[in-house]
């Protein structure tokens, strides 16, 4: 091919053409560089840019404080050994509106599973969710004595703990068919030893959170055999709500005698959610 000396650039061309292509690419040496490859490694670290300062992490831990300065009284329902000491819980104390007997032995399951054992196990579970969240835990009774205490006692327990909230776990002995929870809570009783004036409001209020948050952990419905579906119950006749000083309820956790909701009480992944409702239920009370 002949050759053609117009495709040979002179020097001063070549020259002028590189500082182009430096000015187009922000100038040769200047604070602008072409663009790395995405796998190319960097040679130096850049300088961060300035970032806010970060608030302090005190609240971290505070789901563990939520109920820090408040007591709770946990009444397990009867206990154990009452069964073996039948003329002792026979005895009647007075409970402002009449005389009952100190306690009972409780109910149980066809197949034997009482409910003192049932009561004594969603007690613990329930403590122990409490205590996670700071709260003052305070047992009426832990199996640790031959019998009882008697439904005044229990109640004075209450009372002399000053507890924020009270909750008497228990499980019902109704008919087969009859299934389902439900809360009892304080009627207004000013007799004898008793006047519920002060709590009857303030045990609504806990009952209705736990009736609420128990459904929702368990699953189950309220009872459909009282309180009218709602899953609460008033009552006038129960020494531990009538000598009861401060807020109050007993939580009736499914009925015993019927097949399906025993088979219920007897698995132990479902008293940890009758636990968690109870104290889901406990903790919007005391939180407000």
């Amino acid at each position: 091919m002949p050759y053609d000396h117009r495709k040979i650039p002179t020097r001063a061309s070549a020259l002028a053409g590189a500082l182009a292509a430096c000015a187009v690419l922000a100038g040769c040496g200047g604070a602008s560089q072409p663009p790395k490859a995405a796998n190319a490694k960097a040679t130096s670290s850049p300088t961060p840019a300035p970032t806010a300062t970060p608030e302090p992490t005190r609240d971290k831990p505070r789901a563990a404080r939520l109920l820090s300065g408040r007591t709770v009284v946990i009444d397990p329902g009867h206990n154990p050994d009452n069964v073996q000491h039948s003329r002792e819980i026979n005895q009647k104390v007075d409970i402002g509106t009449t005389r009952k007997e100190c306690d009972t032995t409780g109910t149980s399951t066809n197949a034997g599973y009482t409910e003192a054992a049932f009561t004594l196990d969603v007690s613990h579970r329930l403590r122990d969710l409490l205590k996670a969240q700071g709260a003052k835990v305070v047992l009426t009774h832990d199996a640790e004595r031959p019998y009882g205490p008697c439904i005044d006692e229990r109640a004075r327990i209450g009372n002399a703990a000053r507890a924020d909230a009270v909750v008497s776990v228990h499980a019902d002995g109704s008919g087969t068919g009859n299934r389902g929870f439900h809360v009892i809570l304080p009627a207004r009783v000013a007799s004898g030893a008793a006047n519920t004036s002060k709590i009857v409001g303030p045990s609504r209020t806990l009952g209705e959170a736990i009736a609420r948050h128990f459904a929702l952990a368990t699953g189950t419905a309220p009872a459909n055999y009282l309180g009218s579906g709602s899953g609460l119950d008033v009552r006038k006749d129960l020494g531990g709500l009538n000598l009861s000083t401060v807020p109050k309820v007993f939580v009736e956790c499914g009925n015993m005698r019927d097949p399906k909701d025993a088979a219920l009480l007897t698995d132990a992944a479902w008293r940890q959610k009758a636990a968690q409702g109870i104290a889901d239920g406990i903790g919007t009370y005391l939180k407000g």
